[in-house]
Order: structure tokens, then C-alpha cells, then sequence
């Protein structure tokens, strides 16, 4: 198997793991869960749910949504989740449920292919990448945004694991350069991340050698990288040149 068959199976077993997770967490919901405010600003857990449908309709049939152009990728998801805010819970259980089983085999079948594709303000990524995102998101959005202490579920998340965590960071090593570009062409020298735990790695952006370093774990680079957690609240520690600093902490991938 070449590298990036072995990416996008990876990311496929990922995203298959959480979604089981997920169909488990959304049995147990009870009518006020679905209704409860999320970690998402203005979302709530059922917002994040048909959110994460839509998301699997763009991979799978891209036709069954609305077209709506050029609108940048966050603003567009909002517009989603609000077509879809008068659906009952059951209805989007069942959306979530049908879709993401379709869009998993449409996913699969990415495994190994180098094309790039386009994703608007997202970046432009090799097809093998991209379900690497999947994995991303629904490691973010379950464990950040759906149980305490952002999201108002208290009970015990899904595990961060490697089998999660490590296609979760394969995404935020191929966004951030492509999505913070501005932020990472200001800094004056490279800083180095070392990330700990399951899937760690180190990563490099600005230009020539180090001369700043940050120690994280993988999980709290999630929490960061999505702005959804600080550096202090993370546990992240970092030394050096204060100007660069400042703005990798400011980073963002989404």
C-alpha cells in the first residue's frame, strides 16, 4: 500500500470509529440534548449533526444541496445548518445516518489518488487528503463542541486516540499552510511545534531555521488550531521570539 492509500484508510477507519461513536451518543439524546446550546457559536447539537450531514452530502452527492457559489466555507456551512434548523431530531438522525454511510464508500474509494481537487477557501488538496478532513471534523466536533466542558453532554467523549487522532493532525499539516498563509508569511523566522501523544509530530512553518519552539499534545493542538481552547487552558508552552509567537497562536485550520 503507498503512503497515501495508507492516509486515506487510515482517515476512513477514523471517521467509520466516530460515526458509530456518534450513532451511539445521538440514541441516548433526549429532547432537550438535541436542543441544548453546542461548543459551536449558534449551533446546537442538533445544528452540529446536520452540519456533519451536509458534509458527507458534498462527498457524496454535491447536487443535493443548494448552490451557493462562491460563499466562503464557514459562512456556507451556516447557511446548511439553517435550511435544516425546522427538521426534527429523528429526521436528522436518519439524514446522518443514510449519508454517511454513502459518502464512506465515495470516500474509500479516494485511497491513493494524487489529483488535486479545489475546495474553495479550504485549499487545494491531493483527493487522497481529503478524508482526512472528514476525521478532523468529526474529532472536533464530537469531542470539543458536543461534551463538556464546551458542549453540554456529560458523559464520557469517544477516545482521542491514534487511530482519531493522527488523521485529525494529517489535516492540520496539509491546511495550515494553505489556510494561514498570510499569518505564516509575516513570521520573521520558522517555528517549530513539537506535538506529543497519539499521532504526534513535529511542524515547521515560517522560513529558515527555527529560531521559536511550541511543545503541545496532539489533542490540545486540535483544541488550538480550531481556536476553540487557549494556550494556557492547553497546556501549551512555547519559547522564543514574541512577535512569532503571537501569531501562531492565532492560527487557525478548519
Amino acid at each position: 500500500m503507498t503512503r497515501t492509500a495508507a492516509v486515506t484508510a487510515t482517515a476512513i477507519d477514523a471517521v467509520r470509529a466516530d460515526r458509530a461513536a456518534l450513532l451511539d451518543i445521538c440514541a441516548g439524546l433526549t429532547a432537550a440534548d438535541w436542543q441544548a446550546r453546542s461548543g459551536c457559536p449558534g449551533w446546537s447539537v442538533k445544528d452540529v449533526i446536520s452540519h456533519l450531514s451536509v458534509l458527507f452530502w458534498l462527498a457524496a452527492d454535491r447536487s443535493a444541496l443548494p448552490d451557493l457559489g462562491s460563499t466562503p466555507t464557514e459562512r456556507a456551512q451556516d447557511i446548511y445548518v439553517q435550511q435544516r434548523r425546522s427538521w426534527p431530531a429523528d429526521a436528522v438522525l436518519a439524514d446522518y445516518t443514510t449519508i454517511s454511510a454513502r459518502a464512506l464508500a465515495a470516500l474509500a474509494g479516494l485511497a491513493g489518488l494524487d489529483a488535486e481537487v479545489p475546495l474553495g477557501d479550504l485549499g487545494t488538496y491531493p483527493l487522497s487528503v481529503v478524508p482526512a478532513a472528514y476525521a478532523f471534523d468529526h474529532y472536533t466536533h464530537i469531542r470539543a463542541d458536543l461534551h463538556a466542558p464546551r458542549g453540554p453532554l456529560h458523559r464520557d467523549p469517544p477516545p482521542a486516540d491514534e487511530l482519531r487522532l493522527a488523521p485529525a493532525l494529517d489535516w492540520i499539516e496539509a491546511a495550515l499552510p494553505q489556510q494561514n498563509a498570510g499569518a505564516i508569511g509575516a513570521l520573521r523566522h520558522a517555528v517549530e511545534i513539537a506535538v506529543t501523544g497519539p499521532g504526534g509530530r513535529t511542524l515547521r512553518v515560517g522560513p529558515g531555521e527555527p529560531a521559536s519552539q511550541v511543545q503541545t499534545s496532539s489533542a490540545a493542538l486540535v483544541l488550538w488550531m480550531t481556536q476553540r481552547s487557549s494556550w494556557a487552558a492547553g497546556g501549551v508552552t512555547a519559547t522564543g521570539n514574541g512577535h512569532d509567537l503571537t501569531l501562531v497562536q492565532a492560527l487557525k485550520v478548519f
